[in-house]
């Protein structure tokens, strides 16, 4: 494949390494005589549910990735538990090491399928179009949020850093308008900050409880919230409560209205 000087082929190397990493470190974890029983805490999955889970959404994106068309749900987050629900009850394999297998097979598919694409070649995913880099930060953030979660039930250290958190960021803006929580953010209209910590940093603007996401903030922020990097997406994924983070310092925040910051997590719903 040639490549202009004005496109990338692939989703970059550092995502593609943080991708196969991510996998392979969650495989590690299930092959260690994991117990695909052992129940996620705060959540409704076992750890085989959610290395089942993962082993079917990485083979997903890995089609995606290919150019193939998979539809999935609706693109709402309830449409999106609900697929979830139904292809869990249809695959119903639970072997710690065939999960694992199922989990690296599906992400390097995924590296080796978009390796041979430009990055800002558009897809249709589970949570709208974007384009394939963008899909590649998807996949990141989804197992990251899994892997998280397993590690926590097996009781080991989770595979979340600030530099897997950076590769996050375009799926997560992607994101952030289509997982507003139209109940919560009814009437809402304020201008956000927000910043990681070492990090990027950017916008989003509520007008009328529709949110918008930018680079600068298009008017004067009302509240500008620097968040440390795990702490971010833990709460951007729904694992960390952000009043508990505002407590222990991992999140602070000013501005002319500063007692924004915690309500901000409650006008989404975690994906």
């Amino acid at each position: 494949m040639n490549v202009s000087d004005s496109r990338a082929a692939g989703v970059g190397a550092a995502l593609t390494a943080g991708i196969e990493q991510v996998a392979e470190e969650i495989g590690a974890l299930l092959r260690s005589g994991a117990d695909s029983g052992a129940r996620i805490p705060g959540a409704r999955w076992s750890v085989g549910e959610a290395a089942a889970h993962l082993a079917l959404a990485n083979e997903l994106m890995a089609d995606l990735a290919a150019g193939r068309e998979r539809p999935y749900g609706d693109g709402t987050p309830a449409g999106l538990a609900a697929a979830n629900a139904a292809s869990l009850a249809a695959f119903t394999e639970r072997d710690a090491d065939a999960l694992a297998a199922g989990i690296v097979r599906g992400a390097e598919a995924f590296t080796a399928a978009s390796a041979g694409r430009f990055a800002d070649e558009p897809v249709l995913t589970p949570m709208g179009p974007m384009d394939l880099g963008t899909l590649g930060s998807y996949l990141l953030t989804h197992m990251l949020g899994h892997g998280y979660d397993i590690a926590r039930a097996l009781r080991r250290p989770h595979m979340v850093d600030a530099e897997r958190v950076e590769l996050t960021l375009p799926f997560v803006k992607t994101a952030m308008p289509r997982v507003v929580d139209g109940r919560a953010a009814a009437g809402h209209s304020a201008c956000y900050s927000l910043r990681v910590r070492g990090g990027g940093r950017f916008a989003v603007a509520f007008t009328d409880g529709t949110a918008a996401v930018s680079a600068e903030p298009p008017r004067r922020p009302d509240c500008t919230i620097m968040t440390e990097p795990v702490t971010f997406l833990l709460i951007a994924l729904g694992r960390c409560g952000a009043t508990e983070a505002l407590v222990r310092g991992k999140v602070v925040s000013w501005g002319r209205k500063p007692w924004l910051a915690p309500r901000f997590p409650g006008l989404f719903t975690a994906p």
